[in-house]
């Protein structure tokens, strides 16, 4: 496993990261406990050491099976999670406010079991509070020693740049990463938001490598999704913004992609997801790919994309038919 400093900062990742979206204490769960248990065990023994969670999986699940999981051996991870998400139906419930994010971060470093996060991140952009005082409430956890690092994640270029500016001007604790959506389906990003990652210091964690399976070649063009799937389960997800972009995954474009992403897998004698997963990890800009098994065998095989050499002429076609089409795909659903 390789591992890379973590945008302008000394904190070293590896270019895998597990995400724990999916896990959760409940036995009829995606991905039950003890089964996470086995992902995370196997994810640490390939050599990986970045896990992600957020505080709105499985309503704090996901942070507690986590903490259950990693309690022996702490000092071996780099433990991210996420605030700002609706933690109930308060008006201080929600947000970049310091009431809230305090709040928040307390909760889960109980759910977690641990004293400190190591990478501790706004998950989504709030207008609802000054930007400074969003940036020197995260100053205060870290010279508290309550978190190391901050990011945030599906901020657009703007955010980025006036949240570095505001942590710059009172001399605060900036951002080191940004979590973003990003793959052969989703290139979005490439527009604004990687230079304005690259010009401010920010690596670049990225979710959704596989579109929630599409490019591992899980759905049929025509055809309704699984019920088990996980866009089948973005689609009847209650919130609207999770549906409309579930439905835009389901494109004819979409397809086009992941049956050449099949095709070079077929020349290379690999899967789909591996041939994904290798594409994204040799972005330049891309510092960790987050993974989001539910199965033990979904984690080997995402964690064969990084070893998975495509060459030039696969790697341009794979460029040219993902080449991004003028057509919004929002970044709220990790």
């Amino acid at each position: 496993m390789d591992y890379v400093n973590l945008g302008h900062s000394g904190l070293k990742v590896s270019r895998a990261c597990l995400g724990a979206m999916n896990f959760a204490a409940d036995p009829e769960a995606r991905c039950p406990e003890p089964e996470a248990q086995r992902i995370i065990d196997a994810f640490l023994d390939a050599g990986g050491n970045l896990i992600d969670t957020a505080n709105v999986y499985g309503a704090g699940q996901s942070e507690e099976v986590a903490g259950r999981a990693i309690a022996a051996k702490r000092d071996e991870v780099v433990l991210a999670t996420k605030g700002s998400g609706p933690q109930g139906n308060g008006p201080n419930d929600r947000g970049l406010s310091r009431v809230h994010l305090t709040r928040a971060l307390e909760a889960s470093l109980t759910r977690l079991r641990t004293d400190y996060i190591d990478l501790y991140q706004c998950h989504n952009w709030y207008p609802d509070a000054p930007i400074e005082e969003t940036m020197d409430t995260l100053s205060g956890f870290v010279r508290a020693g309550k978190v190391r690092y901050v990011g945030c994640s599906n901020y657009t270029a703007s955010s980025i740049i006036e949240s570095q500016w505001a942590a710059q001007r009172f001399g605060g604790v900036a951002y080191i990463s940004l979590q973003a959506q990003y793959s052969l389906i989703a290139r979005e990003i490439e527009a604004e938001i990687i230079p304005a990652c690259q010009r401010h210091g920010l690596g670049i964690l990225t979710y959704s490598p596989l579109a929630s399976g599409i490019l591992a070649g899980r759905y049929t063009r025509g055809q309704q999704p699984p019920a088990d799937s996980r866009i089948q389960y973005w689609l009847n997800f209650p919130n609207p913004v999770a549906a409309d972009w579930a439905r835009l995954m389901l494109t004819d474009k979409s397809f086009d992609i992941a049956e050449e992403v099949t095709n070079v897998a077929r020349e290379l004698g690999a899967t789909p997801g591996a041939v994904a997963i290798g594409w994204l990890a040799r972005q330049p800009a891309v510092s960790s790919v987050i993974l989001g098994p539910r199965t033990l065998d979904q984690l080997c095989d995402n964690l064969a994309g990084f070893d998975i050499e495509i060459p030039t002429e696969l790697r341009e076609r794979l460029d040219t038919i993902s080449a991004p089409a003028n057509r919004p795909i929002t970044g709220m659903l990790a």
